[in-house]
């Protein structure tokens, strides 16, 4: 009998073997990687949150900065503030101030006095007590000269002054119309009688031309235009008045007849002027040759639209509107042209001479 043989060991049959899972790659995902996996039954599976939307807020306005604080002004009330004083300081300065009141008093009536008018003191207390007290004031140095250099020095800066800021580019204000009220009539005396009128003649000086000129009324209004301002005239006497007057411009008649060379002064004159008791006093007014040729000086020829009469300077005035009345002259006959500046009729009594408005 056949059979295997002892010796050979029997054969094994393989038995099945699962197959080992093998751990997918981050690369390859499994199958059951992509299906989602089923909640178990226990849990409550979580309800999926819409994704959220982002919401944009409008951006806030920046607050504005706090104020700063407003530094006081200078004109403002301070806050009281308490200060303790002894009383014996207290005292002492009441007595001071007093004191000092007291001087300041009398330093004030004094200088008061010294400046007033001879004229006024006597009026006030006499003559004798005006003496007295100028010869008191006298010995402190108050004496009469010294005033009057203090006043000419006050009214020499007051000139001053008004001569730097004078402009020929700035006008004095025009009006529409002037006043309806008549114009006075402010000689200084009498009002010169008509005698003069017949024979008057201007009489130039100081040309360049070397010659002297006498020019008749119509012959300067033939040769200048006409024309027409309406300004205020006013007076030093506190009075002021809005007048209509036509005539030529005096820079017009310092381009007709230029002065000489080195010329800064125009001295003009009327010799048919009279005092308070009619007799010949001539007037005469210093005007700087700057302020002739402002295009607002006027030689004028006529007032409210018809010719000059005596009692506002007939034939030919000076109206410059841009000084006092004072220097408005009346009546001319002479004009000058000086290097130095000329006597002025009130300047010599103690009036400025710029006049400056």
């Amino acid at each position: 009998m056949s059979g295997p043989e002892p010796d050979d060991p029997a054969p094994i049959e393989p038995t099945p073997t699962e197959p080992t899972p093998t751990e997918p790659t981050p690369t390859e995902p499994t199958p059951e990687a992509k299906e989602p996996a089923e909640p178990a039954p226990d849990e409550a599976a979580p309800a999926l949150a819409p994704d959220p939307i982002e919401s944009v807020e409008p951006a806030q306005p920046e607050p504005p900065p706090p104020p700063k604080p407003k530094r006081p002004s200078f004109i403002a009330e301070r806050p009281e503030a308490t200060i303790e004083v002894p009383r014996h300081r207290l005292a002492a300065q009441s007595r001071r101030d007093f004191l000092l009141f007291g001087a300041g008093v009398v330093a004030t009536a004094t200088l008061t006095w010294w400046l007033l008018p001879d004229r006024t003191k006597a009026h006030l207390l006499g003559m004798s007590g005006r003496d007295r007290l100028d010869t008191l004031a006298a010995r402190v140095g108050l004496t009469r000269m010294r005033r009057e250099a203090q006043l000419n020095r006050v009214l020499t800066f007051d000139d001053d002054v008004a001569e730097a800021l004078y402009s020929r580019d700035r006008l004095v204000r025009t009006y529409e119309r002037p006043d309806a009220r008549p114009l006075r009539n402010n000689y200084h005396g009498r009002t010169p009688g008509p005698d003069y009128l017949a024979g008057w003649r201007l009489t130039l000086s100081g040309l360049a031309s070397g010659q002297v000129e006498r020019l008749p009324i119509e012959a300067l209004r033939s040769r200048f235009a006409r024309r027409e301002m309406n300004t205020r005239l006013v007076c030093v006497e506190g009075w002021s008045h809005v007048a209509a007057w036509g005539g030529f411009r005096f820079g017009e008649l310092l381009d007709a007849y230029p002065p000489a060379p080195g010329a800064r002064w125009a001295a003009l004159r009327s010799m048919v002027s009279l005092d308070a008791r009619g007799e010949p006093e001539p007037y005469y007014v210093s005007l700087d040759l700057e302020t002739a040729r402002h295009p607002q000086s006027l030689l004028a020829t006529h007032h409210a639209g018809a010719p000059l009469t005596l009692a506002h300077g007939a034939p030919l005035r000076l109206v410059v509107p841009m000084k006092l009345g004072l220097k408005n002259i009346k009546a001319i006959t002479d004009i000058a042209y000086t290097a130095d500046e000329p006597a002025d009729y009130w300047n010599e009594r103690g009036y400025s001479r710029y006049d400056g408005i």
